[in-house]
């Protein structure tokens, strides 16, 4: 168990909530600039947090973005109460999407999104039930 204080950042996230994700992405971006970590990993952060985000006010009903900022990594948990990611392999390529059509109008649902999550961090585990909801768990050291 790690015993180093902490920063934790919760944040409620529901569907199509796209401004909470902003605002999310935002403050953990705040919090960290604040706490001296370089750009470089502020923004591989930044990017995967924001990216989990959108999947879950994109795809599931609600759910809840947590960032855990140590002073050498950061942690953050991704769940959701969703329809769950039916094929986690094919949504890794390039271009999948099951975003709905006015998501995609917006300029979201490109097929990016789990790719962009998994390329950031040193660590990635996602975790998905079919009509349960996802859970992803990401470690960035600093």
């Amino acid at each position: 168990m790690n015993m180093q204080k902490a920063i934790v950042l919760e944040f409620p996230l529901i569907e199509a909530d796209f401004e909470m994700v902003g605002e999310a992405s935002s403050k953990i971006k705040q919090a960290l600039n604040r706490s001296g970590i370089r750009a470089d990993v502020v923004r591989r952060i930044v990017i995967s947090a924001y990216e989990a985000a959108m999947n879950v006010v994109i795809h599931a009903y609600h759910g809840k973005l947590k960032a855990v900022i140590f002073r050498d990594h950061t942690e953050l948990s991704i769940s959701d109460d969703g329809p769950g990611i039916p094929d986690i392999d094919a949504a890794m390529r390039m271009g999948y999407s099951t975003a709905p059509e006015c998501v995609r109008e917006m300029g979201f649902g490109a097929g990016s999104g789990l790719i962009n999550i998994a390329r950031y961090p040193d660590e990635c585990t996602i975790k998905s039930v079919m009509g349960a909801g996802t859970t992803i768990h990401l470690l960035i050291r600093h």
